[in-house]
């Protein structure tokens, strides 16, 4: 299995609107990107680092897993830009794109 992670720093200057990734880019993701090789995507919301005083280093993570990376690239180039240009929609963060093998 391989899982996509987009990661968002956290930046208190920065905005994320979690309704509207929760309620029409994650299900827009999986409309555009399930006859792909999609199997399931998720939000994580960061809540602190191991002290509970510290921000946790990402506002948010969204997950999601595939198969093989070769879907995970088909679906990328296949519906990547408009996936990407939605970004704008909820956050004005640069999110860090991970590619990894899910190994346990």
């Amino acid at each position: 299995m391989i899982k996509v992670s987009v990661l968002y720093p956290h930046d208190s200057a920065k905005k994320f609107d979690f309704d509207y990734v929760q309620n029409t880019h994650l299900p827009m993701v999986g409309r555009l990107l399930s006859p792909l090789g999609l199997q399931s995507a998720g939000l994580d919301k960061g809540v602190s680092t191991a002290d509970p005083n510290q921000p946790a280093p990402f506002v948010a993570v969204n997950t999601l897993i595939f198969n093989t990376v070769e879907e995970v690239h088909q679906a990328f180039i296949t519906h990547g830009s408009e996936i990407m240009s939605d970004i704008k929609n909820y956050t004005d963060i640069t999110p860090q794109i991970q590619i990894s093998e899910i190994v346990t």
